[in-house]
């Protein structure tokens, strides 16, 4: 059982009121997201690419998954030092970086300037702002003091205010006012760590000790499953793996084989959604039979909410707060990501 004495414990930077508070935040990135005022040279456009890395894109990586089957123009998220070579004056770019200061990204920034693409910039400072501002393109300022990682709302409602703004997409603003309230719900429980109605909780000690795969669909739930499997990385502290229906039915499940004594460490979880394709659903079910006698476990997670909106950030607020309580219980910091560090200050040094 989790208390709140082994939240004070092993929570240094409080994570646990940001993930409290995320309904907050969701309002509040509504709020940045319509009071911009898109700039003149925002128009025409036939294309939208995304760039940056991590907690930054993964935004973007959401709204992609989340607009796959409304918005009429190609829409990709880049996540490297250049964009492609498609990018010209009609493609719209969203430079994301919380920091303002990923070297990728204010890359992909340099790159998307001299193509001509539309520039937009997220941020909360640095280098990105600066330049954005200084060069008149259009810069949508976020509020400092989160870790990128705990700042979704902040790179995904803006982004979607604007492409509505654009023309783009149909407005969302009634969806997320619901969502709101929605979230707000989801808190109340999720800050009961002693609850037994604590569904975060419960799927945290089911995986303690184990290694997760996590199964989803290929289109609504593909970035909710990358979600996860971040957070479990970077909170918990601990390797988690996934793949998607239908492909993994053409590959993987053979690998669900030899090892079996390895096997047993692995919990599988599935995570569904209503808006699922039958066919989906059926394979799910057959493979959840082919590898039931070589997993540790599984366990099916199925969204709620009346919304799609509501079902993805379901989704995704419920892996938050299992990979937070999952740090608890190995009794990690679930803050500090040292190795990221290590790894920039090293790169800093050639």
């Amino acid at each position: 059982m989790i208390t709140k004495s082994d939240i004070n414990l092993h929570d240094s930077a409080n994570m646990f009121d940001v993930l409290a508070n995320f309904g907050k935040q969701i309002e509040d990135a509504f709020l940045i997201g319509d009071s911009v005022i898109p700039k003149d040279y925002l128009k025409d456009i036939r294309n939208v690419v995304v760039t940056g890395l991590g907690g930054s894109a993964i935004g973007g990586d959401l709204l992609r998954s989340f607009l796959q089957y409304e918005i009429k123009v190609p829409f990709a998220v880049n996540r490297n030092y250049y964009l492609p070579s498609y990018v010209n004056e009609n493609t719209l770019v969203i430079a994301s970086s919380y920091s303002g200061e990923t070297e990728e990204t204010l890359s992909a920034y340099e790159d998307a300037r001299k193509k001509g693409a539309m520039i937009v910039c997220i941020s909360s400072g640095g280098k990105l702002s600066v330049m954005s501002e200084g060069e008149g393109y259009q810069l949508i300022t976020v509020p400092k003091g989160f870790q990128p990682r705990c700042a979704l709302a902040y790179s995904f409602f803006p982004m979607l205010m604007l492409l509505s703004k654009l023309g783009l997409v149909r407005d969302y603003s009634d969806d997320i006012t619901r969502l709101v309230r929605f979230i707000a719900d989801k808190a109340i429980i999720y800050t009961s760590p002693e609850s037994e109605n604590n569904s975060a909780v419960l799927n945290a000690e089911h995986i303690c000790g184990k290694i997760p795969i996590i199964y989803s669909s290929n289109d609504l739930l593909d970035i909710v499953n990358l979600r996860w499997r971040g957070q479990i990385s970077e909170n918990a502290k601990s390797l988690a793996f996934g793949n998607y229906f239908p492909e993994m039915n053409h590959n993987e499940i053979v690998g669900w084989q030899e090892n079996s004594d390895f096997l047993r460490n692995f919990a599988v979880l599935y995570l569904l959604d209503r808006d699922d394709n039958p066919r989906l659903r059926t394979r799910q079910r057959i493979t959840k039979q082919i590898i039931s006698s070589y997993r540790g476990l599984d366990i099916e997670i199925e969204s709620e909410g009346s919304t799609k909106l509501e079902r993805i950030f379901d989704l995704v607020y419920l892996g938050d707060w299992v990979s937070y309580y999952l740090a608890i219980l190995y009794k990690a910091d679930p803050s500090p990501i040292e190795k990221i560090n290590i790894l920039k200050n090293k790169l800093m040094e050639n």
